[in-house]
């Protein structure tokens, strides 16, 4: 049997296998989460507001590809040698007993993330899956070598809400004129500039507690909350996941301690204390066209004495990959920014020498470790430090380590467990022997 027959009767099994556990446990609520950029985010908010009145089952990584994804609405861990059959044949094993487990056992929530790399994977997942509830997060370039326009995104992403009895969909970060891709009725929208039918207010904010404002929701007018997160946009996924609260049954009092609950997830806007009394802004789990222009609104709307822009390439963009990068140059300020550092090939290529025209002092950096070490050198007493970088090939996280006033702080970085590190330890490596083939 081949690698593709191998991998394919796999992902039959498991996908049987998830279809009987729905029949047997009818009662189950499925929440999915889909969208361009935000869907991680998005379904930790959810999952912390509705544990305050259900039981819930969700993998906090993004287990979100047709082999994972059944595998996490079954809470069984993915294989570690997926080549290996021995570890299916257990995985197969454990399947049958989730199916055959008492209804008291299992959760009452399950949230899952639907990935998409390829025109027709989220009809794959509908295909054994349907939703209480779909909330799609944002359409913006993704896989565009896949996708090829923005319009084939749009119909990918909206697709999930076809699987599902209702949809909530991301104002803010789905163009209006995509909605005639929709094919459910049954959706409300949700945003933080207003306008939806669920809205985050802000009143106030502070880099110790975060936003205060209030929520505006049909159901029960407005609610106040306070939310510990950072950059207008992170207000987004919280607001999308009040509106599945309610929408599932929850009070605004369960709401109010859910939000009051949230915590800050690794490499997504988290506020961090640095070297020289600085503050790094730590973005760096992945990176995206809309992200980025996100987190650089934030770096501009913050007071500090001065602020420095380390920007890693944006992956997976395609042949929008040059005008992509050449945008995001064009948005920094040479007054407003005292340095803009890149790492990557197409950060280095297209955004740098944009940024220039633009005014800015930019480093040009061989990796992030070297963009550390020069953000080290260069750093004022005081300053505010955004760190944006995608997974593949960047891992401005590594750059982040370098600038923690407190090293204990590197348990809230993404990417440091142990496959991770020997990965990462293998690419840096690269360069020195590279250096060391130039000499």
């Amino acid at each position: 049997m081949n690698k593709i027959m191998f991998k394919k009767g796999i992902q039959t099994k498991l996908e049987k296998y998830v279809r009987r556990y729905f029949e047997e446990h009818p009662d189950i609520k499925l929440v999915t989460v889909a969208g361009s950029v935000g869907k991680t985010s998005t379904k930790l908010a959810i999952a912390t507001i509705l544990s305050q009145k259900y039981r819930v089952r969700l993998h906090e990584g993004n287990h979100n590809t047709h082999l994972s994804a059944p595998l996490a609405i079954l809470g069984i861990n993915f294989p570690g040698n997926p080549r290996n059959f021995w570890q299916w044949h257990k995985v197969f094993k454990a399947a049958r007993k989730r199916i055959k487990s008492p209804a008291g056992s299992e959760p009452e929530v399950i949230i899952q993330e639907l990935g998409t790399d390829h025109p027709g994977d989220i009809a794959q997942f509908g295909a054994y899956l349907f939703a209480d509830i779909s909330i799609i997060t944002s359409v913006t370039p993704e896989h565009m070598e896949f996708f090829g326009t923005i319009d084939a995104v749009a119909q990918e992403e909206l697709d999930a809400a076809t699987y599902a009895k209702i949809a909530i969909l991301n104002q803010d970060d789905i163009n209006g004129e995509f909605l005639k891709y929709l094919r459910n009725s049954n959706f409300s929208t949700y945003s933080s500039n207003g306008g939806a039918n669920y809205n985050f207010i802000p009143n106030d904010f502070s880099l110790l507690e975060g936003f205060g404002g209030k929520i505006q929701t049909p159901e029960f007018g407005e609610i106040p909350v306070r939310a510990k997160v950072f950059g207008e946009h992170s207000l987004r996924p919280i607001t999308g996941a009040v509106a599945v609260a309610i929408k599932l049954g929850l009070n605004p009092q369960e709401i109010i301690n859910g939000l009051a609950s949230l915590k800050p997830v690794p490499g997504r806007m988290n506020f961090m204390r640095g070297l020289e009394d600085s503050v790094l802004i730590d973005d760096t789990y992945n990176s995206s066209p809309a992200a980025l222009t996100a987190a650089i609104q934030t770096l501009y709307a913050l007071s500090a004495p001065s602020k420095i822009a380390v920007i890693g390439s944006m992956n997976e963009l395609g042949e929008s990959s040059a005008m992509e990068h050449q945008r995001i140059g064009e948005m920094l300020d040479g007054v407003e920014l005292s340095w803009v550092v890149t790492v990557g090939e197409q950060a280095n290529k297209y955004l740098a020498p944009a940024a220039r025209l633009r005014g800015c002092q930019v480093y040009e950096a061989k990796n992030a470790i070297d963009a550390g070490m020069f953000v080290r050198k260069i750093m004022e007493k005081g300053a505010l430090i955004l760190l944006k970088g995608s997974q593949g090939d960047v891992y401005l996280e590594e750059a982040t380590k370098m600038l923690l006033r407190n090293q204990e702080d590197e348990k809230w970085l993404v990417r440091q467990d142990e496959n991770w590190k020997k990965v990462k330890h293998d690419f840096f490596a690269s360069f020195a022997e590279i250096a060391e083939d130039e000499v």
